[in-house]
């Protein structure tokens, strides 16, 4: 299923807040079952916030082992849970030129990734466009730049935009997990399914040297088109390496040149 603009007359009021409600007045009687002394020790010992480290990455772009571009990519605790990370690339290949700004912010809350807003700005050859996507997750509304209402779409609660699904990602290969998919609400605002499995381990040469990763693909509905990423556990399974192919040739290359965390410097 896809979103869509709604017009004027499609317009529909906000959705109900009983559920919200509901879900309230739960915690409030189930929190009056919780002793005194019980309440006390959990204000001594909080349990500990999960937390995100914070990293800036450089990539080379490149197409059949030409060199065409370099992307950079970080992650950045704004405050509490909410994080944003960025992606810009610049891209020339003959008369061909793209520049990308992309970023996502989302919260971060119990290992869960919640998107706020996810902004495009794509410049170079052809029309400059920007995008920009926002997810209201009290009111369950989906909003786009490209329309002063909200998209006619049914709200999921585990909905990701093109980049925040990328932290799920990483999270749940840290976990061990094998099989990925994620609902997506891409730039335009459709509404698509993403899904990747665990093809195997493999060690890649980068130009940071030699890295163990876990190699991962994305399942389409065809074999006409082909991605593939390589995640490194070394690197809070920080991806280092993707390609992508369409009928079996190469559209182009990344690979991880340099890698800063909070630990380390690669």
């Amino acid at each position: 299923m896809q979103c869509s603009i709604t017009t004027p007359f499609q317009a529909k009021a906000p959705t109900s807040t009983r559920t919200w409600t509901a879900k309230l007045l739960i915690a409030a009687v189930l929190g009056c079952g919780i002793n005194l002394a019980h309440a006390e020790q959990q204000d001594a010992n909080p349990a500990p916030q999960i937390t995100l480290n914070e990293y800036s990455a450089e990539y080379i772009v490149t197409r059949q082992g030409e060199r065409h571009g370099a992307a950079q990519r970080s992650l950045t605790r704004v405050d509490d849970n909410l994080y944003e990370l960025s992606y810009h690339s610049e891209i020339e290949w003959m008369i061909f030129s793209d520049e990308r700004q992309e970023s996502s912010r989302f919260k971060f809350v119990d290992g869960t990734v919640l998107p706020v807003d996810y902004v495009l700005e794509r410049s170079g050859t052809g029309p400059d466009k920007t995008y920009k996507i926002s997810f209201d997750h009290q009111q369950q509304q989906v909003f786009s730049n490209q329309s002063k209402y909200p998209l006619e779409c049914t709200w999921n609660q585990n909905f990701q935009d093109v980049l925040s699904y990328q932290i799920s990602l990483r999270q749940a290969l840290s976990k061990g997990e094998t099989k990925f998919s994620y609902p997506i609400v891409d730039k335009k605002g459709n509404d698509r399914e993403y899904q990747f499995e665990v093809v195997g381990n493999e060690t890649i040469t980068l130009p940071i040297g030699n890295v163990e990763t876990i190699k991962v693909k994305r399942v389409y509905d065809n074999d006409k088109r082909q991605a593939i990423a390589w995640f490194a556990p070394s690197m809070d399974h920080m991806m280092v390496r993707m390609y992508k192919g369409k009928d079996g040739v190469e559209q182009f290359q990344v690979e991880l040149a340099k890698y800063t965390s909070g630990t380390a410097t690669h």
